[in-house]
């Protein structure tokens, strides 16, 4: 068992989300750098879908009253990453303010064991579906052994998250006299889970549209120009147009944006997002 000191700024259970209930007004949460949540449980030797802790800017302290095998992935927020951690019966966890990125995850081995909604363990935080943030004085229980031993030799992440964003064009990006390519925008204060409101050059929106069904990643262009990077916690439909789409490998760098890190864009082909992608899925299949 897990037992909660201290929950820090925003830390929630979540695993890789609940799809398919879109057409409910539901979207699918999940972790919001689903990447190094799959990375982090696959170090520890569970199905890289179970439950984690999701910690947001701050972390926290935790007690655990049984021995136990961690591994902390993402941002770095003042412990080992990328490698499993014996934690002794009794011992306390504390970490700290990130030190780079803006969420870390803490998998266990054995996984988070809390109910699922609609399928998924994950916290949906704008509606309470599946749960709250954590609070000082939660006891969380943990899952059973995996059969998979864990990868105690690490990894090394490969990946920079500060680099450009790939996109692909958006179904209103000819809406537009300009794409997003050579343009440097600053994450707003205000960002979430639902979105990633960006401060910078405004672009013209050009005109209306009806409402319709919008993506993860699809990047929106509200009247005031500036772009909303759809996140996990998006609305599942709207009205504004959308002049690109971030590529699915790329998804897992809007998780680590925190506010005023700069953001810049890089168009490439279907083709390419989708040798990107299987590129990416080609390393996360090789740690299991």
């Amino acid at each position: 068992m897990i037992l909660v000191e201290s929950p820090g700024m925003l830390t929630t259970v979540q695993d890789l989300g609940r799809a398919g209930y879109a057409h409910l007004g539901v979207s699918a949460s999940g972790g919001a750098d689903a990447l190094a949540l799959r990375a982090g449980n696959l170090l520890v030797g569970n199905d890289q879908n179970s439950p984690a802790l999701e910690m947001t800017l701050v972390g926290g302290a935790f007690r655990f009253t049984s021995a136990a095998v961690v591994a902390l992935a993402g941002s770095n927020f003042g412990a080992e990453l990328w490698r499993p951690i014996p934690v002794p019966a009794g011992e306390v966890l504390r970490l700290g303010p990130t030190r780079d990125g803006a969420r870390g995850y803490l998998c266990v081995r054995g996984g988070i064991e809390v109910p699922r909604v609609l399928g998924s363990a994950s916290t949906h935080v704008l509606t309470g579906i599946g749960g709250r943030p954590l609070k000082r004085g939660d006891a969380l229980q943990l899952g059973p052994e995996p059969a998979r031993p864990p990868r105690w030799q690490g990894l090394q992440w490969p990946w920079d998250r500060l680099a450009p964003f790939r996109v692909t064009p958006g179904p209103q990006a000819d809406w537009f006299d300009r794409g997003l390519d050579g343009l440097a925008y600053q994450v707003k204060e205000e960002s979430n889970r639902m979105g990633l409101r960006l401060r910078g050059p405004k672009l013209t929106q050009p005109r209306e549209l009806l409402t319709e069904g919008v993506s993860l990643g699809a990047i929106q262009i509200p009247p005031e120009g500036e772009p909303v990077i759809l996140f996990v916690e998006h609305q599942t439909t709207g009205g504004y147009p959308k002049i690109a789409n971030v590529i699915s490998a790329d998804l897992w760098r809007a998780g680590q944006l925190r506010p005023r890190d700069e953001v810049r864009f890089e168009t490439v082909s279907f083709d390419r997002a989708l040798a990107l992608l299987r590129e990416q899925e080609a390393w996360i299949h090789g740690l299991a």
